[in-house]
């Protein structure tokens, strides 16, 4: 990597293209060369604001050689304001610049980390809590033999719902019809969303265990790790975490701690590629598996492609959701190729530079339009 950055090169424009839910960055460097990268979604277009009042100013006709120093040097000049918003709007450079870099060197971003192209398989994540134990099954099983996907993650309780059920004995249910109905020899995974208390989670994991599910992802309120760390310390299968967290104390204190068995920085979430690597290699240092969140089928579920195949304590499966344009009507033709044909449980990562991917030009067009150039 280093010899790949020795050249200095500076950024001479960048344009934001977005709608609410969506904003996709175009980078240009001085010599005309170009990267595509997005901001985390939801409220984009408010990220995006912040895009160019708190990210830009810091970086235009700036020399970029190193990744990590100049999210650094953004996060110290923005001191005051170390939350979430900064860093969904870094995300939208750090991912621009990674795929300038792989399209510069002719290499997709994945072998840029050291990893290869090829198949990634992936597990069938479904974000509906409003349908039945019997209708999830259901289309659990469609997409398994339709499909071929080998793991399944399934939501209980309320999302941050104090220790309520979605509807009475919903998550009970589930957690036996599911398994139940997919059968042996396939995984299956389980979201809590921060709902529980410590004593809630341990007894429905217990449940969990007893019907063959493997995986137990933020089963109390993400913002008291202390609870995380009992239900951790009771239960018999992996209890996950991380993707709200973007502070590195918190994830510092999390690995150390052994707060959860398995990270899972979401990408986008966490400021971009570079600072979701730091965090794999905080976990790959603790002997510690990372399978990093990725919830929509916007760029977050490219980039965590390359992301997962580029480490080398990543988890067997990258996160796949199920949820079509009546759940995300916003993910409706915003690539101008597919990137998410899963065929036998499994995406893939072609040998195509970059992020492999480009915005629909349609999409682009219908899109709120801003930039920022150099004068120099």
């Amino acid at each position: 990597m280093k010899g790949i950055l020795e050249h200095q090169i500076k950024i001479k424009k960048l344009e934001t293209f977005t709608t609410r839910y969506v904003s996709a960055v175009r980078l240009t460097m001085e010599d005309g060369s170009q990267g595509w990268g997005q901001m985390s979604t939801y409220c984009a277009n408010i990220t995006s604001q912040i895009f160019h009042q708190q990210i830009v100013p810091h970086v235009l006709g700036k020399e970029f050689n190193d990744f990590m120093d100049m999210g650094n040097l953004i996060m110290e000049r923005e001191h005051k304001f170390p939350g979430s918003y900064v860093l969904r709007a870094l995300a939208g450079l750090d991912t621009a610049l990674w795929d300038w870099l792989g399209r510069k060197e002719e290499l997709p971003v994945t072998k840029l980390i050291g990893g290869t192209v090829g198949k990634v398989p992936v597990y069938a994540s479904s974000m509906k809590r409003g349908i039945t134990p019997e209708d999830e099954a259901n289309r659990f099983m469609k997409l398994r033999d339709n499909f071929g996907y080998k793991a399944f993650k399934f939501r209980v309780g309320a999302e941050c719902g104090r220790g309520r059920d979605e509807w009475k004995g919903r998550s009970e249910k589930i957690v036996v019809e599911v398994p139940k109905k997919l059968g042996p020899g396939i995984i299956k995974m389980v979201d809590g969303n921060s709902c529980y208390s410590a004593q809630q989670a341990i007894e429905l994991g217990n449940r969990m265990t007893d019907n063959g599910i493997t995986h137990f992802e933020e089963p109390c309120p993400y913002w008291l790790p202390d609870e995380t760390k009992k239900v951790t310390d009771a239960l018999k299968i992996d209890v996950t975490g991380g993707e709200q967290d973007c502070d590195m104390r918190i994830w510092k204190d999390m690995i150390d701690r052994k707060v959860v068995d398995i990270v899972q920085p979401d990408v986008m979430y966490m400021g971009g590629l570079t600072r979701s690597l730091q965090v794999a290699k905080m976990a790959e240092l603790a002997n510690m598996t990372c399978t990093p969140h990725a919830a929509n089928l916007s760029l977050v579920t490219v980039c965590t492609m390359h992301f997962l195949n580029g480490i080398k304590n990543s988890g067997k499966f990258l996160e796949f959701s199920i949820e079509g344009v009546d759940y995300y009507p916003w993910q409706k033709d915003l690539f101008a190729n597919d990137p998410f044909e899963v065929e036998n449980g499994e995406l893939t990562i072609k040998n195509i530079p970059g992020w492999g991917v480009d915005f629909n030009r349609d999409w682009l067009e219908k899109a709120g339009y801003e930039y920022s150039e150099s004068e120099e």
